[in-house]
């Protein structure tokens, strides 16, 4: 009888160890049917009011939905900023679930990708703002440089939505912490030049109409009129 016992004690521990784990793998697979549920319902929630405050025109003109569509990818800026929201919810839910199973290597590790998704919907949000801020900045350049006469007007408004891209990008990937100190340093130089340049064909383009303002916000004085 002893012997009997000792050959089925492997399974009864077997079966204890079942009994205690289905409970906690029910409620894992609970936590992770509420997180998708949810997860379904975030999206869909983020792009009606994303589209409910224009944000898909701000993207538009600012040419982001023109580049993803260029690059192959199907849905503009909104539908990813939804679904960035989507998979962060979803895991979520699943670093709930297995935290709740005990596997601990596991929930490290999502726990890391949970922290990186806000960050890459921050540099998402600064990209698509800092190209509108370019594009406008480009027009109002680009508008100036044509009515005071400026040759390569056009030229001299790229120059300046490139430069304020470049620097946007930069940001957006130091955000995501991308972007080293050689990077930041070989754009600096790089923006100090690009700076230079334009400062000067704007100044030599410009010269005869900043005498003229000049003249009339600083006139000269009659010198010879008391000599």
């Amino acid at each position: 009888m002893e012997r009997v016992d000792l050959m089925f004690e492997p399974v009864r521990a077997f079966l204890i160890q079942v009994g205690e784990f289905a409970p906690r793998l029910l409620i894992a697979l609970g936590v992770l049917l509420a997180g998708w549920l949810i997860a379904k319902a975030v999206r869909f929630a983020a792009a009606k009011a994303l589209r409910a405050v224009n944000f898909n025109v701000v993207t538009e003109r600012a040419g982001v939905d023109a580049f993803l569509e260029r690059g192959g990818v199907s849905s503009d800026t909104t539908g990813i900023l939804a679904g960035l929201l989507y998979w962060l919810v979803v895991l979520a839910a699943l670093v709930i679930a297995f935290n709740g199973l005990g596997l601990t290597y596991i929930t490290d590790l999502l726990g890391k990708v949970v922290l990186f998704v806000p960050k890459v919907i921050v540099a998402l949000l600064i990209v698509t703002f800092g190209a509108y801020f370019a594009r406008f900045v480009a027009d109002a350049v680009e508008a100036y440089s044509a009515n005071v006469g400026v040759q390569d007007a056009g030229m001299l408004g790229r120059v300046a939505r490139y430069a304020i891209l470049v620097f946007v990008v930069l940001i957006a990937l130091d955000h995501v912490d991308v972007a080293g100190d050689i990077v930041r340093m070989s754009f600096l130089i790089v923006l100090a030049g690009l700076v230079l340049a334009l400062a000067l064909a704007f100044g030599l383009g410009s010269r005869d109409r900043a005498a003229e303002l000049l003249d009339r916000w600083w006139p000269r004085s009659g010198g010879n009129d008391g000599s």
